[in-house]
């Protein structure tokens, strides 16, 4: 991978990284695979903090560009859309895990039950 531009970006305390893979031979480099490379072009970066975005390979030819993300912190990489940290694996700290609700049909259905108890009209 090599690195095109490297602009920080203090305002939102990340690192932004317009990089070009050439990736003859071999199959277009997975997500894994351009987290785990731009996480390695700056020192002291975690991969739970890089998010790749903006990928795009050349038709016919072995080139792949992107920008690369890199957080300083888990608080200033909340502020990725929630789809991009979930694509990315990263943990979801704003919801809370999943209620299940029960569909109209098993509502009507208990409430049909309630009534044949209380001898219903």
């Amino acid at each position: 991978m090599e690195v095109i531009e490297r602009k920080e970006n203090p305002l939102l305390d990340r690192v932004e990284i317009k990089f070009m893979w050439n990736h003859e031979n071999s199959p277009t480099p997975s997500l894994d695979e351009m987290v785990a490379a731009a996480a390695k072009t700056e020192p002291g970066a975690k991969k739970e903090l890089v998010f790749v975005k903006e990928v795009s390979t050349r038709y016919g030819r072995p080139q792949t560009s992107g920008l690369a993300l890199i957080y300083s912190s888990s608080e200033s990489a909340a502020l990725e859309p929630e789809y991009v940290r979930v694509r990315h694996g990263a943990e979801s700290e704003s919801k809370a895990p999943a209620t299940v609700k029960p569909t109209p049909a098993e509502v009507v259905e208990e409430s049909d039950e309630s009534e044949s108890e209380d001898g219903g009209e």
